[in-house]
């Protein structure tokens, strides 16, 4: 095996990490897409995705990270979120690891309900701010995860032209 081929296999498993890394928080999902398609052009001499393109997909992935920021706070924010409760709700989504694909699904919303239950001690308010913060981390998930497959559009459109 060539020195080439071994780039393009290690920006592959750089680009399929990435897309794991959209859903799963331990993992810095488009920055690893990104290195990844950067890798493969690198690889390549920049002859079949250049400057521009890798531009372009420069731009979707700080996309990402304000899309991630803001669905998570927005959401949060709109069902008045305390801070004990975003806390929760990431250290939820960390637990929520542990325990397969429903920890990755029930974890953010456990997370912050228990957050909110701890600052307000209601559990009307907790619940609704658990589900109000788990849709914006929900939201977000799936913006992010169409912004990686427009990345994934974008570098194969500009190989293949």
């Amino acid at each position: 095996m060539d020195l080439q081929a071994i780039y393009y296999l290690i920006a592959a498993i750089l680009i399929l990490l990435g897309i794991a890394g959209t859903v799963l928080p331990a993992l810095p999902g488009l920055p690893l897409v990104f290195a990844g398609m950067l890798l493969a052009a690198w690889a390549g001499d920049f002859q079949q995705v250049g400057g521009w393109t890798l531009l372009g997909l420069g731009l979707l992935t700080l996309l990402s990270l304000g899309v991630d920021f803001l669905a998570t706070a927005l959401g949060a924010k709109r069902v008045g979120a305390s801070r004990l409760a975003l806390a929760g709700a990431v250290l939820g989504t960390f637990a929520g690891l542990f325990f397969g694909p429903v920890g990755l699904f029930a974890g953010p919303f456990v997370g912050a309900l228990a957050g909110e239950l701890v600052h307000s001690r209601q559990i009307r308010l907790a619940a609704k701010v658990g589900l109000g913060t788990w849709l914006g981390i929900v939201l977000g998930t799936v913006l992010k995860l169409g912004l990686a497959f427009a990345m994934l559009g974008l570098f194969a459109l500009a190989w293949l032209i």
